[in-house]
C-alpha cells in the first residue's frame, strides 16, 4: 500500500519525507489556504521534495472551467494529479482530462455508485472519505471493501485512495482491506511508528548496556 501525506505544510512534508517512506502528497483547498502562499509556488516546492503523485484540486464547479484549470495545474509539474469533485460536472471534466492523458483524482466520494462512475470516467484514482462517513455513524471501511470488489469485478485500473483517515487503525484496516493508497495527516503518520513497548524496551536495553560491568583492567 502506498502511503501519502495529506497536507499543504512544507515543513510537515520535509519531516515525513526524511523517513524515505512517503509515496505522494494530497492537498485540498482547505489545506492550501492555511499556508497563505501562492498555489503554484507551493506545488512546485512540494514536487521538489516528494517525487511522487501530488494531488492539486480545482476550485471551479463547471466542467469547462475545471478542464481549463486542470490543464494549467498539470503543466506545473509532471507529478501533478488533478483533483476533481465527485459531482456531475466533475465527472464530465474527469472524462475530458483523462482522455487527454491527465491523471485525475476524483475526490469527495461517499458511495459505491459514485466510485463506479468515477472509474468509468477514467479516473486515475478515487478518494472515498472514510472518516467523514464514520462521523455520521456510517461504515467508512465497508465502502472501501465495496469499491474494491466492484473495481476487481470489472478490471477497472482506477486506484482506491483511502482518505479522511483519522487514526492508525484506519491505516491498518485500509491495508487489510487492500486499499491501494492511504493518505493521512502528519500526526497520524507519526503515530504509525509509535508503540510504548518499543520505547520501554529500548530504554531497558540502553540502561542495561550502561550498567554492564567494566572490562577495563
Amino acid at each position: 500500500m502506498k502511503l501519502y501525506l495529506d497536507t499543504g505544510s512544507v515543513k510537515e512534508i520535509r519531516e515525513a519525507a526524511s523517513y524515505g517512506l512517503v509515496d505522494g502528497i494530497t492537498t485540498n483547498p482547505s489545506l492550501v489556504s492555511k499556508e497563505g502562499r501562492d498555489f503554484k509556488d507551493l506545488l512546485l516546492e512540494i514536487c521538489g521534495i516528494v517525487d511522487g503523485p501530488i494531488s492539486a484540486e480545482v476550485v471551479s464547479i463547471e466542467a469547462a472551467a475545471m478542464v481549463k484549470e486542470g490543464k494549467e495545474l498539470a503543466k506545473i509539474h509532471k507529478n501533478i494529479v488533478v483533483k476533481c469533485p465527485l459531482i456531475p460536472e466533475g465527472l464530465k471534466a474527469t472524462k475530458q482530462l483523462s482522455s487527454e492523458g491527465i491523471r485525475v483524482n476524483v475526490t469527495l466520494c461517499f458511495s459505491p455508485t459514485q466510485a463506479l462512475l468515477a472509474a468509468k470516467a477514467g479516473a486515475w484514482c478515487v478518494s472515498p472519505f472514510i472518516g467523514r462517513l464514520d462521523d455520521i455513524s456510517s461504515n467508512g471501511m465497508e465502502l472501501i471493501r465495496q469499491i474494491l470488489t466492484i473495481f476487481e469485478n470489472y478490471n477497472f485500473t482506477t486506484q482506491v485512495l483511502v482518505a479522511s483517515v483519522r487514526h492508525p487503525q484506519h491505516v491498518v484496516e485500509a491495508a487489510l482491506t487492500g486499499g491501494h493508497i492511504c493518505t493521512m495527516p502528519y500526526s497520524v503518520f507519526q503515530q504509525l511508528v509509535k508503540h510504548p513497548l518499543t520505547d520501554n524496551g529500548l530504554q531497558k536495553f540502553l540502561s542495561d548496556w550502561e550498567a554492564r560491568p567494566s572490562t577495563n583492567a
